[in-house]
């Protein structure tokens, strides 16, 4: 959903979450996350990865932005876009190597 037509109180599905349609809902549903809550407190740096072993293929890294922007959202933040979160990925995958 774009993140500007999110209202926390009606998050109820996975699509209700910024930034996420039917084919990350599908992705999360990999992961075995099918409820919204299930997000909360999570490392959105591990479901990427996680995801990138489920699926047998390194993820495009906006996936990673993403992740990042709806963990965040569940623990209280925001609803931004995922793109919001590009130069935090960008550092942090810096670091790794």
């Amino acid at each position: 959903m774009n993140p500007a037509k999110v209202v926390r109180e009606r998050v109820k599905t996975l699509t209700d979450l910024p930034n996420i349609g039917r084919a990350m809902a599908q992705d999360l549903h990999l992961l075995g996350i099918d409820q919204p809550e299930q997000l909360k407190g999570r490392d959105p740096y591990v479901l990427y990865q996680e995801l990138s072993i489920a699926t047998g293929q390194r993820q495009d890294p906006c996936v990673l932005d993403t992740f990042i922007s709806i963990t965040r959202f569940m623990d209280g933040g925001e609803a931004l876009p995922w793109w919001s979160y590009t130069a935090e990925r960008k550092a942090a995958m810096q670091q790794q190597h």
